[in-house]
């Protein structure tokens, strides 16, 4: 009788059997098709903190009923951060299991006011283009205009676009197409002064673009606080939002990647250089996120830290009691290495009406 669990013996049956493998390559992938991911996922409580905590998200409107009821909300809603992420795992078996670059997101927009703890959530993307790489063969280009609805009512929760590199069946021996490039930066110089807001209400950003525009700086500052990656972060938290992708859980594959170990979800790296930027700041509402892009890998150990600029500022919001401020953060490694950055909008509080 055979022992299939002979080293020898199971080491010949591995080379025999074919695997059954998970995701698309990027010849499934066609313009107009919409891909309904299944499972959904309903947005508890738990979730939600658990993913505040461990991004040091610690806006008490998403904790304390009494803030919470402060702001407007009925109890403590889900924090934009947390439903952001949880749309993007539930897509991952579908649209970028199979590895590849991501090569940024933007057009990110909450449709609802608020979205609450208990909402039964689905998620549905559009492939919106395909394209071939100018640089690797080897791999596609897909971008997918991803919607999150609510279950009972089909409520718009939250919509974005992004885009990934996704492997090709078949590499191309040869790749006429071409890819987007960069937008070049001005003359690359720096303002030669920076200005910090004196606080983090809406009047203290207007009053520093106001003195920056006086003395041709820039309104730039950094954050004190980091966060090491772990376990929980680099692991738990993506395993939460259903995010299956290897480049998190599989130490075995990611040895001989790149970045020679697995790597941090990029929505937790976000969300935490966005926790430390939120420390500093009075965070009403946000609005929603554009241009956002993941520079290098993060890995186990590494530790996120954040730089902000503050770009504009409009007495414009949806409540009397903020303004709008638009961002640019951008998270960076232990290194200094620029690891993320996008730009957000933001209603900030006021300090007096």
């Amino acid at each position: 009788m055979t022992d299939w669990t002979d080293p020898d013996t199971f080491a010949q049956a591995l080379e025999c059997v074919e695997t059954k493998e998970k995701g698309n390559c990027f010849e499934d992938f066609e313009e107009g098709d919409v891909i309904e991911h299944d499972p959904g996922l309903t947005l508890t409580k738990f979730g939600n903190e658990q993913w505040m905590s461990q991004t040091l998200n610690h806006d008490p409107a998403y904790w304390r009923p009494d803030v919470a009821a402060d702001r407007g909300f009925d109890e403590p809603p889900i924090h934009p951060d947390y439903l952001t992420a949880a749309t993007l795992g539930i897509t991952v078996e579908d649209l970028s299991e199979k590895g590849g670059y991501f090569l940024g997101r933007t057009d990110v927009r909450f449709a609802k006011d608020a979205v609450y703890p208990g909402t039964d959530m689905y998620v549905e993307s559009e492939v919106v283009n395909t394209a071939s790489s100018s640089s690797r063969p080897q791999y596609g280009i897909v971008s997918w205009r991803t919607r999150a609805k609510d279950l009972e009512t089909d409520d718009l929760l939250l919509s974005y676009e992004r885009t990934n590199m996704i492997p090709r069946r078949e590499p191309l021996e040869t790749d006429g197409g071409s890819a987007a490039t960069e937008e070049e930066s001005d003359d690359g110089s720096l303002p030669e002064t920076f200005v910090t807001p004196d606080g983090g209400y809406f009047e203290d950003f207007v009053a520093a673009l106001e003195a920056a525009e006086s003395e041709n700086a820039a309104v730039a500052y950094r954050h004190e606080r980091g966060r090491t990656q772990d376990d929980v972060t680099v692991a738990q938290l993506p395993l939460a939002t259903l995010n299956t992708a290897k480049q998190h859980h599989n130490v075995d594959v990611m040895a001989d990647s790149p970045s020679g170990d697995i790597v941090t979800y990029g929505d937790v790296t976000r969300s935490t250089a966005l926790g430390h930027a939120r420390s500093d700041e009075r965070t009403w509402r946000e609005v929603g996120f554009d241009d956002e892009s993941f520079h290098t890998f993060v890995t186990p150990g590494d530790t996120v830290y954040a730089f902000t600029r503050v770009l504009e500022a409009d007495d414009e919001a949806s409540s009397d009691e903020a303004g709008t401020v638009r961002f640019q953060h951008i998270a960076f490694n232990q290194d200094d290495t620029p690891v993320y950055s996008g730009t957000r909008i933001a209603e900030i509080r006021k300090r007096s009406n």
